[in-house]
């Protein structure tokens, strides 16, 4: 049964390494085939020498592993991996066919894995070993981006109170609201800065505020973001001063940052009871009580 799965997967080997190579050929008859379509009759598309290894062999294969990524798994979209990307602030690092073909990757990395490894266990165990890593390995991206998002939601969040109050002094001191925007941009770094300027670079280029500041909620997703671009909506909507909703929205994300902080060390007693437990009391009563043991040992 071994002897089987494995020709199966080396003919599925083959398979998808002939098509792998056989892309770029066929992808450049293609396009002349549309140009003379459209009557281009001097066109000449790139030769497949001239074409660098990624374009040539990785990014048609990473293609094709993202397809099997979202067969795989039919509720997730490219809009949605790029909206995760976007969470994540991984979207000018890593493309959506990128993430979704590093998941159909590490799945088959895992199930290749799990078959040698759970041999010895017999054909089903070896069978059940690689779906579980062939599992494990499709989650793996997932686990981590979300790792990021998490990580950057919290560093946002601890950033806008103060990015909240540069903002209220700006448009006191006579700014509108796009350019207290840009003087943040110009005098803070990190995650919230480039979340900002994404948002007026969105408003530059013709979008409205309100739309470009729930964009900006969506790739946040965080509550005080959304409390937050909902007011200023809400200001712009019914001609309210901007600066004291400014104002009373900085007040209330650092009362909240304040609140969290309290949670987070009132939880800190109970996460270090586990590791007290575990290596602290061993070595207390292994040295209270270790001379004595070996004093009853030497009278017995």
């Amino acid at each position: 049964m071994l002897l089987a799965l494995a020709a199966l997967l080396l003919a599925g080997a083959v398979y998808l390494a002939g098509e792998v190579i056989t892309y770029p050929a066929r992808e450049r008859h293609q396009a002349l085939r549309r140009a003379s379509t459209y009557g281009m009759r001097r066109f000449q598309a790139a030769s497949p020498e001239r074409l660098r290894f990624s374009e040539r062999v990785l990014a048609p294969a990473a293609g094709r592993l993202a397809r099997i990524a979202l067969r795989i798994n039919p509720r997730v979209t490219v809009e949605t991996v790029r909206l995760r990307l976007l969470t994540a602030g991984m979207s000018r690092k890593l493309t959506p066919t990128a993430f979704l073909a590093a998941k159909a990757a590490f799945g088959g990395v895992g199930a290749l894995f799990g078959l040698p490894i759970g041999a010895g266990f017999g054909p089903l165990g070896a069978i059940a070993l690689a779906a579980v890593l062939a599992v494990g390995g499709f989650m793996l991206p997932g686990v981590w981006i979300s790792g990021k998002a998490k990580r950057r939601r919290e560093e946002i969040r601890s950033e806008l109170p103060d990015a909240l109050d540069l903002l209220a002094v700006s448009v006191e001191a006579g700014l509108g609201f796009d350019g207290a925007v840009a003087k943040l941009t110009e005098h803070m770094e990190g995650s919230l800065a480039e979340e900002f300027s994404l948002t007026l670079g969105e408003m530059r280029i013709g979008e409205s505020r309100q739309d470009a500041l729930k964009k900006f909620a969506e790739r946040v997703e965080t509550p005080e973001v959304g409390t937050f671009t909902r007011a200023i909506i809400q200001a712009d909507q019914l001609g309210i001063s901007l600066g004291r909703i400014l104002r009373l929205q900085a007040n209330d994300t650092r009362l909240k940052r304040q609140a969290a902080a309290e949670e987070k060390a009132m939880k800190a007693p109970i996460k270090m009871l586990f590791p007290t437990v575990l290596f602290i009391f061993p070595a207390m009563f292994l040295v209270i009580l270790g001379p004595a043991l070996i004093a009853i040992k030497e009278v017995l």
